[in-house]
């Protein structure tokens, strides 16, 4: 009977630390890097790039830094489907001078498709099989975050989230600011309808001005938002990659770090992206475009939040972003404007990042 007893209450215990996946099995399985273990003998530079079970799936964290110490960053990237890890020696070594700097290829991403995927091409049952929420990709990136907490000993880290990124990253501070010190987005993603409205009255402004009668035709066929096939958005890119490219200055050279140059799988440089892209658009109007509105779920940031904008983004166009960010509420909330800067970063983006990162660091994080 005593024995009996015994069963039952390790079975209810277990029972119980299973209801808590979040808190207990992180805490039992990641263990702190030896470089930030108390007076480590160790050297402190962290170059770490590995798969990690996150939501049950493995999925890729690359984390850089001079020194354990410094505060953490984690990168959001956008897309979806276009993972920042690959290109880290171009844009961000910089920025491990001062911080430890985590790449996550996102569920469906990178690295983390080629885990999750075995086949050789990207097949319709591949996209109708397999789940890819909002809801999903916040918790992922929750989880991660948990992860980098615990594998480098913070409370709390940095998100900074560019484009698609910037979207997940806040909702990700919406729903557990206690995580983050503050928040930095570039190129800030609000609403699937309003930036694909606004930017296609844009584009469409910049054709009809400078008499470019085949935009024009293109545009005019498409018609405005909303499209049901997956190729009108497609379409909207390319026009806006033209006219961006012959607007803004300084562009930045994205180039492949040595650890990613010998590879060329086509599941990591296309089929990642393509899975990816079609689960945001929808293959009929059911993607997760249809869940990304920050203006109507999370303008309650309770975080320090900070947001730049390129001044000539025909995507995630500052009009709308500056709406949006009229209707934060935060602790303290910058909005920062970089002239002859499109969507994607150039060098003038990348240095005010860096410039924000730090400032932030400096007057919210005090040394745990």
């Amino acid at each position: 009977m005593m024995y009996l007893k015994g069963r039952i209450l390790i079975i209810l215990i277990v029972s119980l630390f299973s209801f808590f996946p979040n808190q207990a099995q992180v805490e039992e399985k990641v263990r702190l890097h030896e470089s930030c273990q108390p007076k480590s003998n160790v050297k402190s530079e962290i170059n770490e790039s590995q798969y990690v079970i996150i939501g049950g799936v493995q999925q890729w964290i690359t984390i850089k830094g001079k020194d354990c110490s410094n505060p953490i960053v984690l990168m959001v990237h956008g897309g979806p489907g276009i993972p920042l890890s690959k290109y880290h020696d171009s844009l961000f070594k910089d920025f491990e001078e001062y911080f430890t700097v985590v790449h996550w290829d996102q569920r469906g991403s990178g690295r983390t498709y080629l885990a999750q995927f075995d086949s050789e091409e990207l097949t319709l049952d591949m996209l109708t099989n397999n789940k890819l929420t909002v809801d999903l990709l916040v918790k992922d990136g929750l989880e991660v975050s948990d992860y980098i907490r615990n594998r480098l000993g913070k409370e709390r880290i940095i998100i900074s989230g560019s484009s698609w990124g910037s979207f997940l990253a806040t909702r990700m501070i919406h729903s557990a600011p206690n995580k983050f010190h503050f928040y930095v987005g570039l190129s800030q993603l609000v609403s699937g309808s309003k930036n694909y409205t606004e930017s296609y009255k844009k584009v469409k402004t910049i054709a009809v001005e400078t008499g470019d009668k085949r935009t024009l035709d293109v545009l005019n066929k498409m018609g405005p938002p909303n499209w049901r096939h997956p190729s009108n958005f497609g379409k909207l890119r390319r026009i806006i990659s033209k006219y961006e490219n012959e607007a803004i200055s300084n562009p930045v050279e994205w180039k492949i770090s040595k650890e990613y140059s010998g590879f060329s799988d086509s599941r990591y440089s296309i089929f990642s992206e393509e899975f990816s892209f079609l689960k945001y658009i929808g293959l009929s109007d059911d993607g997760m475009i249809k869940d990304v509105a920050l203006d109507e779920c999370c303008t309650n940031l309770k975080i320090p939040t900070y947001i730049i904008q390129g001044q000539k983004d025909l995507l995630t166009v500052p009009k709308v972003t500056k709406e949006f960010f009229e209707e934060i509420v935060a602790p303290n909330k910058e909005y920062i404007e970089i002239e002859n800067s499109g969507h994607d970063a150039n060098l003038d983006m990348l240095k005010m990042q860096l410039d924000i990162l730090k400032a932030g660091a400096k007057r919210y994080i005090e040394k745990e």
